[in-house]
């Protein structure tokens, strides 16, 4: 894949702005609470304005998944964008261990699943962007494969993927996690409980 030409200084300074909005929402959320500060809180603490806060963020609650359509780029790139020698499994593997498996053992992950569990309203932005990430991987696998954008396998596949992040958390060992994940999804049921008793 070819590298993405460098940004101008004006995109330089949208980026940047961006992410101090990003960063200064984070800290104040996670000293005070998601509803004990306000847009103005966080805009006062990125030194901006409100308007130029919601010319970035189009609501309170984007502020804590700043890096949402990010992600979503980032997730339909690895399917598209793999090597032609590569599977849409395996491209998805290599995706999460070089993406997810990092922040897995990142300690501020632990803060910021807190904020988001302990607020309904970010727990259903969560889910809704959960459910979008995996439409639109879902149509970017099926698309890949020649079938139809609503295929059951795929948008199967898709949401067993997005689980990945939540199966891996806390566990001592997340690129072990992922590579088991994945094992599972190439090999199916039988290879993980082939003995008798097992599941199948």
């Amino acid at each position: 894949m070819p590298d993405s030409p460098p940004l101008g200084r004006r995109e330089r300074k949208k980026a940047a702005t961006r992410q101090a909005i990003a960063d200064a929402a984070l800290a104040l959320f996670l000293a005070h609470g998601f509803e004990r500060v306000s847009v103005r809180d966080i805009a006062d603490r990125a030194d901006v304005s409100t308007t130029t806060l919601f010319a970035h963020f189009p609501s309170k609650e984007a502020l804590v998944f700043d890096r949402e359509e990010e992600v979503e780029a980032a997730l339909t790139a690895a399917v598209r964008e793999r090597p032609d020698d590569q599977s849409v499994v395996e491209a998805l593997r290599a995706h999460a261990l070089t993406s997810w498996a990092p922040i897995a053992s990142d300690p501020r992950l632990r803060q910021f699943t807190a904020l988001v569990d302990r607020t309904p309203a970010l727990r259903e932005y969560a889910e809704r962007m959960w459910l979008r990430h995996a439409d639109a991987l879902g149509t970017a696998i099926a698309e890949e494969l020649g079938r139809e954008t609503d295929d059951l396998a795929c948008s199967a596949l898709a949401r067993f993927v997005l689980e990945v992040p939540t199966l891996t958390k806390g566990r001592p060992d997340p690129r072990a996690a992922v590579e088991t994940v994945f094992d599972l999804l190439l090999h199916g049921w039988r290879s993980q409980f082939d003995t008798k008793g097992g599941v199948g």
